[in-house]
């Protein structure tokens, strides 16, 4: 077994982080080699050691066996800002053919049963004046995991994000959806009909909800997570 997926979420903030890592986590208490990857991150803190993110080093802590930080962050920038811009304070390029080949040197020479690329924000978040992240899964023939952030609005921004990703060309191998809002999960009739919905509409399968957590860690939220759906999904698309 040897999976790579992309993911990429509603919008910023929608849990990508905790989604993946609960991935990453429950693919590792089924005995699977995991391997997270942040190639890019914005608003990184300065450390004896370099910059570091702390949405990378979530990742890094469910890689098994464990890699160095630069295995899974290659491009690091300080400021909380849109990632083309910080990249461009830096004076760093950013571009779709730089990124997918280190992205192409890392999967070649860390194989795991289950490797998992977090995007930056939305599917159509810029990498440079003329690409976008969404072009990398592209490059890389990569199908799409998509994250919900499970709020009022989460229906349109779903929605439209399938359509985006289906429209590009990618496959969008599932989706997991993550409650960012605990007002919006309070009243469970209405929750379970908005759940409902997405499942309707999203041409994927669900592969876990994972509610507001007061711990919101990857051991915590990996009960959530549904793994059968995924590595069905794998197997389906590996079969010729």
């Amino acid at each position: 077994m040897n999976h790579t997926y992309f993911v990429t979420g509603t919008d910023t903030d929608a849990g990508k982080t905790l989604a993946t890592s609960a991935l990453l986590c429950a693919a590792h208490q089924r005995q699977l080699t995991t391997l997270g990857l942040k190639p890019i991150a914005s608003g990184s803190e300065a450390t004896p050691s370099g910059l570091r993110n702390r949405d990378a080093l979530a990742l890094q802590a469910q890689s098994f066996p464990p890699v160095e930080y630069p295995t899974v962050n290659l491009w690091a920038f300080a400021p909380a800002i849109a990632p083309h811009l910080a990249a461009l304070e830096a004076g760093a390029m950013l571009n779709v053919a730089s990124v997918t080949q280190a992205l192409s040197d890392t999967l070649t020479g860390t194989p795991r049963d289950l490797t998992l690329i977090e995007g930056a924000g939305g599917w159509r978040v810029p990498l440079n004046e003329e690409e976008d992240f969404s072009d990398l899964p592209r490059a890389l023939r990569l199908p799409v995991i998509l994250v919900v952030g499970l709020k009022l609005g989460c229906l349109n921004h779903a929605r439209l994000t399938a359509e985006a990703i289906v429209a590009d060309g990618v496959t969008l191998a599932g989706w997991v959806g993550s409650v960012v809002d605990p007002a919006f999960a309070r009243d469970s009739a209405r929750f379970a009909a908005n759940v409902s919905l997405l499942k309707r509409a999203l041409p994927a399968p669900c592969l876990g909800l994972i509610p507001h957590l007061a711990q919101a860690d990857a051991s915590t939220a990996q009960r959530f997570i549904f793994l059968d759906a995924l590595l069905s999904t794998a197997a389906q698309e590996a079969t010729p």
